[in-house]
């Protein structure tokens, strides 16, 4: 039906055509006849116009939105191919951080330097045995000593067959920088394992007088199985293959081992004479990937050349590795994903041009059999218009009915929405109220047995009474305040912190949740007063989170039990929380410290991520120690403060 007002405005100021056209339709003859036959035919011919009209409209249309909906999901890969780099890098940059530390370590290390200035087997024998020992503790492939000449003298594979000692280093580069640099990273593929990885060296001894290097050999094989497991489980387009290149674009590391020491672009032949005569890759081809650019796409688009001849559009994302001079490369196929937002977008504009055409047609033919019985429908008309009135009174008490139960909706959900909040805030009281309810209810009876003191003139009890009311308004106090400075999102400047504050802090933040559970934490008794140079907050952050591990690592236990002990030694601060829980699984303690690892049903595997990387930035470390059935031990380790007193 056609709007009354509508109606009006087409019969109302009826032109004299019209009316010439009614009086023919009442009395028909020949010559209208052939008139309404013409204007039939012309009427017809403007449909049809209009009708291609509207049809390359929509193709044009279609076509240019289908480009819109290309772009907007390339962007959209792009930004998810970004955010995928991104993660990789940190992945990548958090296993060299693990191990950049220890070749530091070890060139303090006495026992490295006698044998060193002494090559005694005896001293050789105990430098073996020792960096075997801390291979196993730390991850390293292998750590191996070398004299001044170049000569390995001990090696933690000292027992295997591929032995690194007795073999002659004096042309690697990390040796030579070792020696007059003091320190070197360098990656090549071992002369002896013919295994590829990163060496690290550091030189022992003063540059006039150096003693040898330490270099300690760090392969990617977990990060690349990491890359390797997410490439196979992409789904979508298909693999995503992931290459980490050095500054020349030689791979180093690569989800697709074929791929390893090929390059992503060729390299002058100078260059690869100087690269193959330096050993540092061995026998390696340096042939670049079937990489070319794709001029027909968008920009960042590739084609991967197959061996059948076929080539597979990708897209390609590369992002430089944090503390590190490679560029990590992740490549993701995107003909399939852009083509399909192309034609999906293409479909629905012209489904939606074929919709608006049709009602469009419909609207028209409807005008046009309006125009031709307006003449015989006025009191049709007349009626409709009481009708429309009638219909349009009642939708527009639909309509404020609909808009009163709008405004009760909304009402309704504000309420919700406010007694959510109070909610929220009743539970913060509560486990406030618990920390402070027992200081309160010292003083009501500290302060009766005041005035009971006071009645009888006994003045000394009541002054010590007044000062332990003093005393625990002051706890109140700390209480409230640690909860304010933990909940601040700053945390401060770097500064002398005593370890025992820290503690204490972190401890106070939990014991409410301690008492509830009826969990007893012992801590050893503190030799001296140790300090570290950092923020409080942040260290109060870490133990805060380990001891919230232990409780839920001991809860339902018969005899929960968490141990608390701080030590110093060799200049070093040292953390141990220890559960009787139910300890952590080989598999899962291998990848505790990655990002998105958990073994918790709602946990998002970040917790320990956090506390590794504040660790790590003030300089330390955590160990981790477990036996499952026997508990879990944390350790932080941090460099000892002795400067100034906190």
């Amino acid at each position: 039906m056609f709007p009354a007002h509508a109606i009006r405005a087409e019969i109302r100021p009826l032109p004299a055509p019209a009316v010439w056209y009614s009086a023919q339709i009442m009395q028909p003859s020949a010559l209208s006849s052939a008139r309404n036959r013409l204007r039939a035919h012309r009427r017809m011919a403007g449909w049809l116009g209009l009708t291609l009209l509207a049809g390359a409209a929509s193709v044009t249309l279609a076509w240019f939105s289908g480009q819109a909906a290309r772009q907007h999901a390339w962007e959209e890969l792009t930004s998810q191919a970004n955010t995928t780099a991104t993660l990789n890098a940190a992945l990548l940059r958090s296993e060299l951080e693990k191990q950049r530390s220890l070749p530091f370590v070890l060139a303090q290390d006495p026992d490295l330097r006698a044998a060193l200035a002494q090559p005694e087997p005896e001293m050789l024998d105990r430098a073996n045995r020792k960096l075997e020992r801390l291979r196993n503790g730390t991850g390293a492939n292998v750590i191996y000593l070398i004299d001044p000449t170049g000569l390995a003298i001990a090696a933690s594979n000292w027992r295997e067959p591929v032995s690194f000692v007795g073999s002659d280093y004096r042309f690697r580069e990390y040796f030579q920088r070792g020696m007059s640099d003091a320190a070197a990273e360098h990656f090549a593929l071992g002369t002896v394992s013919r295994q590829p990885g990163l060496y690290i060296s550091r030189r022992l001894g003063p540059a006039e007088a150096p003693l040898g290097v330490v270099v300690v050999k760090v392969e990617f094989e977990a990060v690349e199985d990491t890359w390797r497991v997410s490439e196979g489980s992409s789904g979508g387009d298909g693999p995503r293959p992931v290459f980490v290149t050095d500054e020349r674009g030689i791979i180093l590391l690569t989800s697709r081992p074929g791929w390893r020491f090929h390059t992503d672009h060729p390299l002058p032949e100078a260059d690869l004479a100087a690269i193959r005569e330096s050993l540092q890759f061995g026998d390696a081809p340096l042939t670049p990937l079937p990489l070319r650019e794709n001029p027909a796409a968008e920009p960042g688009s590739v084609l991967l050349d197959t061996a059948e001849g076929r080539a597979t559009p990708l897209l390609r994302v590369s992002q430089p590795v944090p503390a590190a001079p490679w560029r990590i490369n992740l490549l993701v196929p995107a003909e399939a994903t852009l083509a399909a937002a192309e034609q999906q977008r293409r479909w629905a504009v012209l489904l939606a041009c074929l919709l608006a055409m049709g009602f469009g047609a419909f609207i028209l033919q409807r005008r046009e059999r309006a125009l031709r019985h307006a003449a015989s429908q006025e009191a049709a008309r007349l009626e409709l218009e009481e009708r429309v009135a009638s219909r349009t009174a009642e939708l527009r008490g639909e309509i404020a009915e609909r808009e009163r139960m709008e405004t009760r909706l909304q009402d309704a959900r504000e309420t919700l929405r406010q007694a959510n909040r109070l909610a929220t805030l009743g539970q913060v009281v509560a486990g406030v109220a618990h920390e402070i309810n027992q200081p309160v209810a010292a003083i009501r009876s500290y302060a009766g047995n005041t005035a009971t003191f006071l009645d009888r003139g006994e003045l000394d009890p009541a002054r010590r009474n007044l000062d332990t009311i003093t005393r625990l308004t002051e706890r109140i106090g700390g209480i409230t305040d640690e909860l304010r400075t933990f909940s601040r999102k700053g945390v401060g400047p770097v500064r002398p912190v005593r370890i025992s504050e820290a503690v204490d802090g972190a401890i106070l933040l939990l014991r409410s949740r301690l008492d509830h559970q009826g969990v007893p934490l012992f801590r050893a008794p503190l030799q001296g007063d140790p300090q570290i140079l950092g923020r409080q907050v942040r260290l109060e952050q870490v133990l805060v989170n380990l001891i919230q591990n232990a409780l839920e690592a001991v809860e339902g236990r018969a005899d929960p039990k968490i141990h608390l002990d701080i030590t110093t030694r060799d200049g070093e601060v040292r953390i141990l929380l220890r559960d009787n829980g139910p300890g952590i699984a080989p598999e899962i303690q291998k990848a505790l410290f990655m990002p998105f690892s958990t073994s918790k049903p709602q946990g998002l595997g970040l917790g320990l991520v956090l506390c590794n990387d504040i660790v790590t930035e003030a300089g330390g470390r955590i160990e981790v120690d477990s036996t499952p059935g026997r508990g879990a031990a944390f350790t932080i380790i941090l460099p000892e403060y002795r400067g100034e007193p906190a």
